[in-house]
């Protein structure tokens, strides 16, 4: 009997294929993997909500803020963060609070948590006020020569974009969450088979992570057929300067601007507030929902969760820098929020184990 996330286990195919691994491990270390959030917006000096800017080490979002309710004794509803950050890594990241516990906060410091400052503004943080996250990255482990191998794929990455696949952290244990969001759109399971403590949480993951499935699906078919650089009629286009996106009725007049990175080609993360391509990719939308045994009226049992959006294909990595260090080389970049360092990483690693490049 075949699940809908078995093709997690097909590795999504690499834009620089072509071009040879250097393996490598991450995250041997915490300081071996550094994310600093790049905010929406700063601060304003006044208001009713602090704003700390913290940096953890070894703990998830989730954990700083169970330490925050437990330390201050602020409503969790009350707690505002902009993104998830890793647990096995050094985070530097805004987290608001009522200004009202601002004589509490010295409490928080601790050898994992440093409250590096605090500002006053008008606002709760809410999630997604995140233009992108600055990473500085070492991957310890490589291959001979490995900065000779790598220059040539940072090359390539800088030049065509990276796909932007969601990594495998979205989809749980073995594809365990991702699998929960298809059962729960099918009607196989219900949010009551989900335990109540992490309910509220887990459902709204597990849907995400369906949608997730189903777009690195759409991404990896577009890749393999080699139109991923291509305009073709009916995609839907994002703007990169606004976000904006429209349904391509010339491509003659779209292809220059993508190759421009003016807009970028979108894929689909199914709901029904999803801007609809039209012609051929369409199809391949409408083909790619039914071989997951779904359609469209599915995404209507969770509308307010599952209300669909679209995702570039692409994304362009910014400052992207690869420098050779004692212990292995290091990566130094910066990704638009929503995307994975894992994913820029993979292009190259290319899958390949320490013990077999020895």
């Amino acid at each position: 009997m075949t699940s809908d996330t078995d093709s997690l286990n097909t590795p999504l195919p690499f834009l620089s294929a072509d071009l040879p691994g250097i393996g490598g491990e991450l995250k041997q270390e915490p300081g071996d993997f550094e994310v600093e959030e790049i905010p929406a917006y700063a601060p304003s000096g006044a208001g009713e909500h602090l704003f700390l800017w913290i940096e953890k080490t070894g703990i998830t979002t989730e954990q700083l803020t169970k330490q925050i309710v437990q330390t201050l004794r602020v409503a969790n509803m009350d707690i505002g963060v902009a993104a998830l950050k890793d647990r096995h890594a050094v985070t530097r990241q805004f987290v608001s609070i009522p200004a009202k516990f601002a004589d509490r906060v010295n409490l928080l410091e601790s050898h994992q948590v440093k409250v590096l400052s605090a500002t006053l503004h008008g606002n709760k943080l809410r999630t997604g006020h995140l233009r992108g996250n600055r990473f500085s990255i070492l991957l310890r482990n490589v291959a001979p020569q490995a900065l000779e191998t790598a220059l040539p794929i940072a090359a390539r990455l800088q030049q065509l974009g990276v796909p932007n696949y969601f990594g495998d952290q979205r989809f749980g244990t073995d594809g365990e969450t991702a699998q929960l969001g298809f059962d729960l759109l099918k009607g196989e399971k219900v949010p009551d088979d989900i335990h109540p403590a992490r309910r509220r949480f887990l459902l709204k993951l597990a849907l995400s992570a369906a949608q997730s499935v189903l777009f690195n699906q759409a991404l990896a078919a577009r890749l393999l057929a080699g139109t991923l650089h291509q305009v073709i009629l009916g995609d839907v286009l994002q703007v990169a300067a606004s976000g904006g996106v429209f349904v391509s009725e010339d491509v003659a007049a779209d292809q220059p601007r993508f190759d421009a990175r003016e807009v970028l080609p979108t894929g689909p993360m199914f709901g029904s507030k999803m801007k609809l391509a039209s012609g051929t990719v369409a199809e391949s939308e409408a083909l790619l929902l039914q071989h997951a045994g779904l359609t469209m009226e599915h995404f209507n049992l969770y509308k307010e969760l599952t209300s669909g959006t679209r995702r570039p294909y692409l994304i362009l990595p910014g400052d992207l820098e690869v420098s050779e260090e004692a212990d292995g080389l290091r990566f130094r970049f910066t990704l638009p929020s929503g995307s994975y360092a894992t994913i820029l990483l993979r292009e190259f690693q290319k899958g390949l184990r320490a013990d077999s490049l020895s």
